[in-house]
Formats: C-alpha cells, sequence, structure tokens
C-alpha cells in the first residue's frame, strides 16, 4: 500500500507514480520538450490521481511563457473602460490566456507603479490606457517596450512612442456631435471638458497650444468641435469653452459660469461621463430645462443615457470591440515581434435620442 504524504505532491512524485524519469515528468507537465503520447498520458493520468497542480512561476522560469497579460486600466469604475476590460478578458479568455488587471486611477506614478509590477509577474504583454499626455511623460511604457515585452495602448495614443495603437476616431466623433447640434440652429454651443488651464485663454491659437496638455481624447475631441465650428463659419466664443480642473463639480461651475453670459449657450457638448454630470447639475441650478431651453449631447452612450428624463443623445463608443482589438494585436505582436506597429482606428456612431432640440437661428 502506498504511504500516506503530506504536502502538495511533487513533479517526482508524479514521475515514480508513472514510472517515468523526472526530466519526463517535467517535460510533460511544463508544456515543454518532446514526449511521446503514451508517455504523456501516463504522466497526466498519475498527475490526476495525486492532485498535482503546476507551479506556474516556476514552469514559466523555464519556458519564458506565462500565459498571463497585463492590463492597466485607466479608472475601473468607469462603464467604458469596464467595457474595455470586458473585451479584452473575452479574447484572453478564448485563447486559454489569464489577465490580470490594474487600476490607475487617473494617476501616473499609480501607472508607473502598476507597469513594474506586472513586468516582475513576467507577464507576456501588456495592455494599457495611459494617463501620460506625451511620450517625455510615457517613459515607464518605453522602458517596458526596450525590455522586449510587447505593449498596445488603448483608447488613449501617443504617436511617438512607436508602439501598437487601437483607438476611435475621438476628432470625427466630436465634429459629428457638434454638427448635429449646429444643424438644429444653435449657433452658441458649450465645449464641457477642455484644456487644464490655470487661466483662461484669451485668442484660438492660446485655446489649440493649452489642449496640448490634455489627454489624447481630450485634445482630439476639442479639435472636432472647432472643426465643426470651422464648418459652419461660425466663431469661436472662448468664453464657452471650459478649462481647469477636470471633475464633475468643475464642470457644474463652468457651465453655470457660461448660462450667465449675456449670451449663454443654448446648446452643450459634454465629453465625458463627469462633464455631463456636471452640466446637468448646472442646469437643473438655473432651473432650465434639456432640450426646452439647453439641447445637449453627451459622450460614451451608456444604459443609463437612454432611462435619463429626456433620454440623452449619445456618441457611442464601441468598447467592447476596443478591447477585443487592443487583446487581438496584443496576441499578434507577441507572435510576430518583429512587424511594424500599427494604429486601428474604430468608428462611432451617434445615437440620437431626445435631448436635442431644434432652434430657430433668430432665437439665438
Amino acid at each position: 500500500m502506498p504511504q500516506p504524504r503530506t504536502g502538495a505532491p511533487t513533479i517526482s512524485d508524479v514521475a515514480r507514480e508513472a514510472g517515468v524519469g523526472r526530466a519526463t515528468a517535467a517535460r510533460t507537465l511544463g508544456g515543454y520538450g518532446y514526449v511521446s503520447p503514451a508517455m504523456q498520458d501516463k504522466v497526466l493520468a498519475a498527475a490526476e490521481r495525486l492532485g498535482y497542480r503546476a507551479n506556474a512561476l516556476a514552469r514559466s522560469m523555464s519556458t519564458g511563457v506565462t500565459h498571463t497579460i497585463g492590463v492597466i486600466i485607466a479608472d475601473i469604475g468607469n462603464p467604458f473602460f469596464a467595457g474595455v476590460m470586458r473585451g479584452i478578458s473575452d479574447t484572453a479568455r478564448a485563447r486559454g490566456v489569464d489577465t490580470l488587471v490594474i487600476s490607475s486611477h487617473e494617476d501616473l506614478a499609480e501607472e508607473v507603479s502598476a507597469m513594474n509590477t506586472l513586468i516582475n509577474k513576467r507577464v507576456d504583454g501588456i495592455i494599457i490606457s495611459t494617463s501620460a499626455r506625451t511620450a517625455a511623460g510615457a517613459g515607464h511604457i518605453s522602458a517596458a517596450a526596450a525590455q522586449g515585452i510587447p505593449v498596445v495602448l488603448v483608447d488613449r495614443a501617443i504617436p511617438e512612442l512607436g508602439l501598437d495603437e487601437v483607438v476611435i476616431d475621438n476628432r470625427a466623433a466630436a465634429r459629428l456631435a457638434v454638427s448635429e447640434l449646429i444643424a438644429a440652429g444653435h449657433q452658441r454651443v458649450g465645449f464641457v471638458w477642455g484644456p487644464p488651464s490655470t487661466h483662461r485663454p484669451t485668442v484660438r491659437r492660446e485655446l489649440v497650444d493649452a489642449s496640448a496638455n490634455n489627454l489624447f481624447t481630450e485634445g482630439e475631441r476639442l479639435e472636432g468641435y472647432l472643426d465643426a465650428l470651422d464648418d459652419a463659419g461660425l466663431p469661436c466664443d472662448l468664453d464657452l469653452v471650459m478649462v481647469g480642473e477636470k471633475t464633475a463639480e468643475h464642470a457644474k461651475a463652468e457651465v453655470t459660469r457660461m448660462l450667465e453670459l449675456e449670451q449663454p449657450p443654448t446648446a452643450l457638448f459634454c465629453t465625458e461621463s463627469d462633464a455631463i454630470v456636471g452640466a446637468l447639475r448646472a442646469i437643473r441650478q438655473a432651473r432650465l430645462r434639456v432640450p426646452e431651453d439647453i439641447s445637449l449631447i453627451g459622450f460614451d452612450d451608456n444604459p443609463w443615457a437612454e432611462v435619463m428624463d429626456p433620454p440623452l443623445s449619445m456618441i457611442a463608443q464601441p468598447m467592447h470591440e476596443l478591447g477585443a482589438r487592443a487583446a487581438d494585436k496584443l496576441f499578434e505582436r507577441i507572435d510576430s515581434p518583429a512587424h511594424a506597429a500599427e494604429r486601428i482606428t474604430l468608428d462611432t456612431g451617434l445615437v440620437r435620442r431626445d435631448s436635442v432640440q431644434a432652434r430657430s437661428h433668430q432665437a439665438n
């Protein structure tokens, strides 16, 4: 009768149980080297009888592969990023790959720490929605890529890094939304979620220069807003552009300021969920109604937008597809590291609901 054992079974235990050499058991359980089918069957049957569990870390040290990818999400509490994460995890799971997820909470220092953690975990590749604004601020990403770790940027691009990117056409999406408001007769359209400037630009050139301090997505959306104004031959009134801290409370303060202008906006384009929250609070505080008094289009369509009163018109992003395509691109990069970097740009759509009302030019 076999003697009772204490502790978890080892490769040596499995080898004795199967009646094979330790090297044969190690190759079979580690998934490397050649072992005949008959020997594999004996080793796997013995491992099952003993309840053997492979040591993933030890296996990764011998093969260089962990079958795990890392994901750094800017804000896992944001429904948009939750949708992107679902696309990544679904795609990874279909390949039998595990996913380690860390939220940076839009904090660059936390992002750097997260990157170091994933490198130390020996992940096979990393997908990141970075909080860095420029290549100079993304040294941790460059360092990972320089170590041979495949990295894919999702949602937020930094072209100077020369890495694979999966994004949407933010500029075209913003242009579409603002053009929709202008077509409805709104000539004074407020932009909610502009540059993080400490002072208000006095000329358009200053506004564009200030947007260089935005995230990639935010800068592109501001450019799309300006494109739509240019298309319609409308001037850019800098008083209608939010600047300063990116919070719902500051968005409320900025929209309140806009509504108190001698010529207030008759429509708002809000490019983030917190921008919408702040804008709606300011509108309610001013005892105005959407869309009777002021029209509104938001960004990142979510179920709550449909159940609002009135339901909000929104730019819808392909969140799941963004994540899935980023994961596919990462696996492609892992398999073929020499391929040239690529930017994949996905389309968005405008979901028209009841938050936009036509307004005559005379009423402006």
